[in-house]
């Protein structure tokens, strides 16, 4: 990276490190429910699924997630440890079904069964035992570590800062085909798979940057993406 990117790169994470840039975009509803007052677990149960959903243009995300938490009452922790959830084969979002998001509720209510709270679990760990996908490391795993993102980050903007015992050091970049783009344009890396490889990379070159917040560089990407999309 030149001084130029990188003075560049700083100057966007610091403007676009801001609520206003995120009123309508999936991180919208576990913020809603911290500002609720709502419990850890709401809020988690929250980010498991505005993540999950984060997939295609903001307004179907926004308004399919809006349909997943009008399902709950705007209870997830409740609706969650009741059981019984619509399950059937309609589209909640996209190619997701309804049974898709009843089988996350199965598998979060028996872990809220025994445990308080998802921090302890890994990324691998969060993969296989919430959306019980097979092991893949290639795979970047880009919704959970948004996931990830929103409930570690500790600076009380955007981000939640939720997980206290997680190491905002330690976090992944959220690898999808426009972060992708952006990182490339940018000289972070220049491999073409989007791959945990290269999440792993572009991760590496923010820690030049931010070793200690290394994810500070995710909003310089959507800067970066905002800025030239006009």
């Amino acid at each position: 990276m030149t001084r130029k990117t990188i003075d560049q790169m700083i100057a966007w994470a610091e403007e676009y490190n801001d609520p206003r840039y995120f009123e309508e975009d999936p991180i919208a509803f576990p913020r809603e429910f911290v500002r609720r007052g709502a419990s850890l677990q709401d809020v988690e149960i929250a980010s498991v699924f505005a993540s999950f959903l984060a997939w295609g243009r903001r307004a179907m995300i926004v308004r399919d997630c809006e349909r997943l938490f009008d399902e709950m009452e705007w209870h997830p922790y409740d609706y969650v440890m009741a059981g019984s959830y619509r399950n059937d084969e309609a589209s909640l979002h996209r190619t997701v079904k309804w049974s898709e998001a009843a089988g996350i509720c199965g598998r979060l209510r028996e872990w809220y069964t025994w445990h308080d709270t998802l921090e302890g679990l890994s990324a691998k760990e969060i993969r296989s035992i919430v959306f019980r996908r097979k092991d893949d490391p290639s795979a970047p795993d880009k919704k959970i570590n948004l996931m990830r993102r929103w409930l570690v980050r500790t600076d009380g903007k955007v981000d939640l800062g939720l997980w206290t015992k997680t190491d905002p050091a330690s976090l992944l970049v959220p690898l999808d085909v426009h972060v992708h783009a952006q990182a490339t344009a940018l000289g972070l890396t220049k491999r073409r798979s989007k791959d945990m490889r290269t999440a792993i990379e572009i991760t590496e070159q923010f820690r030049k940057i931010w070793p200690e917040d290394p994810l500070l560089g995710d909003f310089a990407l959507f800067g970066y993406g905002v800025t030239h999309s006009k």
